[in-house]
């Protein structure tokens, strides 16, 4: 199982992204807007968000730290835009791990494949956190 963050920024992510390189001396990584990520049915992309950052990673230390621009959509609230991501390689487990978050809670994407993994879901918890957690094979 892996601990990471997502921090999630309304179109200034590639400034951050720049910022926080040159502070801990490290380069950004697998840079993707949305106009390069393939489709998704359930989330349509509109026209101004094409060239928003999607995906990024800074190494910070020990983790990677990813970052993204939120689509129009989906706007940003400020103190509210880290997200802590579980990653691991048992699906079973990441449904657990999900359904034990819901509980509660509320679920915001239910479990589901998406282009970058194949069991994907969001849930806010009873405390307010916004949990991302996701199968991942290494």
């Amino acid at each position: 199982m892996k601990l990471e963050l997502f921090i999630n920024f309304n179109g200034n992510c590639r400034e951050a992204l720049e910022f926080y390189a040159k502070v801990f001396k490290s380069e950004v990584s697998n840079l993707m807007t949305y106009g390069q990520a393939p489709s998704e049915p359930n989330c349509l992309i509109s026209e101004s968000d094409k060239d928003k950052v999607c995906y990024a990673g800074v190494v910070i230390g020990d983790m990677t730290v990813m970052f993204c621009d939120m689509p129009e959509c989906s706007p940003v609230v400020m103190g509210n835009n880290i997200n802590p991501t579980v990653s691991m390689g048992d699906k079973e487990e990441v449904k657990r791990i999900f359904n034990e978050l819901k509980d509660g809670g509320e679920i915001l994407m239910d479990l589901q494949q998406t282009f970058f993994s194949e069991l994907y879901g969001m849930v806010k918890d009873k405390f307010g956190v916004v949990w991302q957690i996701l199968f991942y094979v290494q």
